[in-house]
């Protein structure tokens, strides 16, 4: 499946519109994650306990996304955008979301 953050894919012609397709999933901090990243925080760098969780958490966000779009038929997702939020102190949200459409073959 053809996914793009443009609204329209070079070379390819839209011929149906199906409709918003989601995803999220809501992720919460892991006690031991937070001691590493705190002391990591003194020292400087990347905290790549966090960049690691969000980065499976950004996936499977997308992944859901793309059940819904291929439940509805459609062989490509446009427009397609992440977003987060926070749900409570120490989890948060994060949402995939774009506009389900065929392509023509």
């Amino acid at each position: 499946m053809i996914v793009t953050s443009s609204e329209v894919i070079e070379g390819e012609k839209i011929i149906k519109t199906l409709g918003l397709v989601k995803g999220n999933t809501i992720r919460a901090r892991h006690l031991g994650r937070d001691i590493v990243a705190g002391l990591r925080t003194i020292v400087g760098g990347e905290i790549t306990e966090y960049t690691y969780m969000l980065s499976e958490a950004r996936q499977e966000a997308l992944d859901r996304m793309l059940e819904e779009a291929r439940k509805l038929g459609a062989n490509a997702v446009v427009s397609v955008r992440f977003t987060t939020s926070t749900v409570m102190r120490s989890a948060a949200e994060l949402l995939a979301y774009g506009t389900a459409v065929k392509l023509k073959k």
